[in-house]
């Protein structure tokens, strides 16, 4: 059994384009959940609700854009149609929408506000298009298929350019007890036809779910899975694996996620990386009475998830004036001034770096500092382009890669923040085990 023509399969999978501009350019971004149920006290509402609640008289989408800048955060994604089906511009398929709204004498487009509101400050748009929706008569049937469609090519088309569309997986029963059954395919392909350059998310996407929403990225992060979590990613890299069919049930815990095992028994890999996402507060929607995480919390998550070969979709929840909470904002400054704080000076951009690549698999590079420094972040990365191979590594004090290591982690991938503490004027990362040739790392120290 060749393992090691596998490994090498597995070392040659690499991201498309969008994949890669998404884990370059916006790791970090800002989820917006505003609907009825900011009205309603509700997390999920009926489909029933009057569209004459949501009132947000006060509305202010670039207030949303300011405080999300201010987290370092580059893009927002709004919740332009949850479970209820209210949508928040003015949709020619369904009267559940703006249209009824008091907001601006039923001439609203919240959708629109937003946009325009990103642009100004310099943030990337996308948007959540719930599949589920409790309002439409004709979920439950075939039909439903085409009206979601309308609605997707609606905010495809009039909204410029799209970063990143968000979907998830939530399924009930429809007016006739059936549940639907999505045409993610045929959702995917308008995307593709309306905004090439876009992103997805999904439970099983080209960019896929972590597996909870309490901000908590697995141990080993793998961005190279197998095509059996990520049907909708059709871009398959490899084929078979040469256990195909024997390691059934083996991929139960997120810290297996695209483990060995899983890839030997997975169809073919595809390049998928994950999304972590959590709310500000313990609710989705805004409620009163929560206040935000505190600041160490979401900056630990921060440090896990950019920091753990994972975007980062936080969310920040509008109050039924249609501002963020001065509570969130406070917040979501803080998180801003501590990452730029913490990751404001590299203080190896004075360092020679030496590789030891006479192990392809196991290289070593040292990093000799002009001066005995104080390290709190070692900040790592693959040439992920080319593929993710780091399977292990260790951190050394010192220039021999051979002493007994400070620090060991798994997986790097697109970027890997380690927390240590040293004072030292030298450092070696060595990589212990890789699925191919590691020929660079990116080494940062703060």
């Amino acid at each position: 059994m060749r393992f090691e023509s596998f490994l090498a399969e597995a070392a040659s999978v690499r991201p498309n384009k969008n994949q890669l501009r998404l884990l370059r350019e916006s790791p970090f971004y800002v989820f917006v959940h505003f609907s009825l149920n900011t009205f309603t006290d509700l997390e999920w509402g009926t489909g029933k609700e009057d569209p004459a609640v949501f009132a947000p008289m006060k509305l202010d989408c670039e207030q949303w854009a300011r405080a999300i800048r201010s987290a370092g955060a580059k893009g927002m994604i709004l919740t332009a149609k949850h479970h209820d089906g209210f949508c928040l511009w003015q949709s020619k398929y369904t009267e559940h929408c703006m249209k009824n709204s008091p907001y601006k004498n039923g001439k609203g487009d919240v959708v629109r506000e937003a946009a325009d509101a990103c642009r100004k400050y310099g943030l990337k748009f996308g948007f959540y298009l719930s599949p589920w929706d409790r309002n439409a008569a004709c979920y439950g049937t075939p039909e439903y298929n085409t009206f979601y469609e309308n609605q997707l090519t609606e905010l495809l088309t009039d909204y410029g350019e799209i970063f990143h569309v968000w979907f998830d997986g939530a399924c009930g029963e429809g007016p006739n007890g059936r549940k639907q059954e999505y045409d993610f395919k045929g959702y995917l392909d308008l995307i593709r036809k309306y905004q090439p350059d876009a992103t997805f998310f999904n439970d099983a996407g080209v960019v896929r779910w972590c597996g909870n929403e309490s901000g908590a990225s697995a141990h080993a992060q793998w961005s190279v899975v197998p095509h059996e979590l990520c049907f909708l990613n059709d871009e398959i890299q490899t084929g078979p694996g040469p256990l195909h069919g024997k390691l059934d049930g083996l991929y139960n815990s997120d810290d297996d996620l695209g483990s060995l095992a899983m890839d030997l028994y997975s169809e073919g890999l595809v390049f998928s990386p994950a999304e972590t996402d959590m709310s500000i507060r313990p609710g989705w929607f805004w409620h009163e009475n929560e206040e935000p995480h505190s600041l160490d919390r979401l900056f630990d998550t921060y440090i896990r998830t950019v920091g753990g070969n994972t975007t980062f979709n936080l969310n920040v929840p509008p109050n039924r004036d249609g501002l963020f909470d001065e509570r969130d904002v406070k917040r979501l400054a803080e998180l801003g001034e501590k990452i730029r704080s913490t990751f404001g000076r590299n203080l190896a951009g004075d360092a020679l770096v030496d590789a030891d690549l006479s192990r392809p698999t196991q290289p070593a590079f040292t990093v000799r500092l002009p001066e005995k420094r104080r390290i709190k972040y070692i900040v790592l990365s693959e040439d992920i382009e080319k593929g993710q191979r780091v399977e292990l590594f260790a951190i050394v004090e010192g220039a021999n890669r051979a002493v007994r290591a400070e620090v060991t982690g798994a997986t790097i991938g697109n970027k890997r923040i380690v927390p240590v503490d040293l004072e030292t004027d030298a450092l070696t990362v060595a990589v212990r085990a890789a699925r191919g040739p590691v020929e660079s790392l990116g080494i940062e120290l703060y």
